[in-house]
């Protein structure tokens, strides 16, 4: 019996889980598409482009509010097993509150590791493709910033010539062994500038150990400064920005390839953020499932459902915001990151844990 009705708890809970994710996929389909719509419909695309650029996004956003939509599920099975004396029936065969807490949260916090193993890796990869693609068709190209296994490459057009730059790797606010390229209207070479170290922390970068070669009768002829300034469009806090995407970064490349995007030149900072904020989703999870296990556990009466969904919604909004001010404080060094992160589910430990407490007593 203990087996059927625990299959019955889990396997309940599971669909009304995939339940709510399909309400959000959904809603955010129909809510990006028009989005979608609006970039493309100046461009010369198949109608079908939208669609399948919003359903390949869709999934790597509902990661991000995951912690929200297993409380509102969790909510939903609870409150569903409360009014139709479901709950009642569990607690005769023994199943007390805090066995059904334990139950949910133990499979929310394996859901999270399910998600980050198998699921995220798909997700990034899927971000990166919607990313390319919608590169590939971005009215403004004149000015580009790519980064790959050959270094840091950017394009910028200027009011009478172009400029390509490749850097070897960014060191801090330094890019190492810059190479520039300045280049006419009808692509001939100007200058090539050959610099060891550039400093970027400005608009204004100051390019030191420089060699500058400028064509003279088909011959490049050689010029070398100790210190040199250009102006460029980008700068540091500009360029870093640009590769501040979770979403096409996955847990696993994280983990296996950490020192390898660390001496790509990847900030530091930037990759701590972003595998933490992964590691913490399987234990948000579950102290998500905590509080609505409070809210809903805590009587065995009938209650206004319309009362439980803004206390619902109540809670979440000032979790997120609880989170969100604390990652800020984080990021502009507050705080360390790494607390900063972790803060929030520390909070949640101790007041799920006297939570689940009394309702244990119900």
């Amino acid at each position: 019996m203990n087996k059927v009705l625990f299959n019955y708890i889990l396997k309940n809970f599971l669909k009304t889980f995939i339940l709510i994710v399909l309400i959000f996929y959904c809603f955010g389909v129909i809510l990006n598409l028009f989005e979608e719509v609006e970039f493309f419909k100046n461009l010369n695309v198949s109608m079908f482009t939208p669609l399948v650029l919003t359903i390949i996004l869709i999934p790597g956003m509902l990661i991000k509010i995951l912690p929200f939509i297993i409380f509102v599920s969790s909510m939903l099975f609870m409150h569903n097993i409360r009014n139709n004396k479901d709950l009642l029936t569990l607690k005769i065969f023994g199943y007390s509150n805090l066995k059904i807490f334990f139950i949910l949260a133990i499979t929310s916090f394996i859901l999270g590791w399910i998600i980050l193993i198998f699921v995220n890796p798909i997700t990034s990869s899927m971000s990166k493709y919607y990313e390319k693609t919608k590169s590939n068709y971005s009215r403004d190209i004149d000015h580009l910033v790519s980064f790959n296994k050959n270094g840091l490459w950017i394009k910028e057009n200027l009011e009478d010539k172009q400029r390509i730059i490749s850097a070897a790797k960014p060191e801090g606010i330094n890019l190492i062994d810059l190479t520039i390229f300045h280049l006419d209207e009808k692509s001939n070479l100007i200058e090539k500038i050959i610099s060891k170290k550039a400093d970027i922390s400005k608009n204004s970068w100051i390019l030191n150990d420089v060699s500058i070669f400028k064509p003279e009768n088909g011959i490049l002829k050689q010029e070398k400064i100790d210190t040199m300034q250009i102006v460029s469009n980008y700068n540091y806090e500009k360029i870093t920005s640009l590769f501040k995407n979770f979403d096409t970064m996955s847990f696993l490349k994280l983990i296996f390839d950490y020192k390898n995007l660390i001496d790509k030149g990847y900030n530091e900072n930037f990759l701590n953020q972003s595998l933490h904020t992964m590691l913490v989703l399987p234990f948000f999870l579950l102290l998500m499932t905590g509080l609505a296990s409070i809210f809903t556990l805590n009587s065995m009466k009938k209650t206004n459902n319309f009362k439980l969904i803004i206390l619902g919604l109540i809670t979440c909004v000032l979790t997120f915001y609880f989170k969100d001010l604390s990652l800020a404080l984080g990021q502009t060094d507050r705080i360390p990151l790494i607390l900063a992160i972790w803060a929030p589910v520390i909070a949640l430990s101790f007041f799920t844990f006297v939570g689940v407490l009394q309702i244990n007593e119900k």
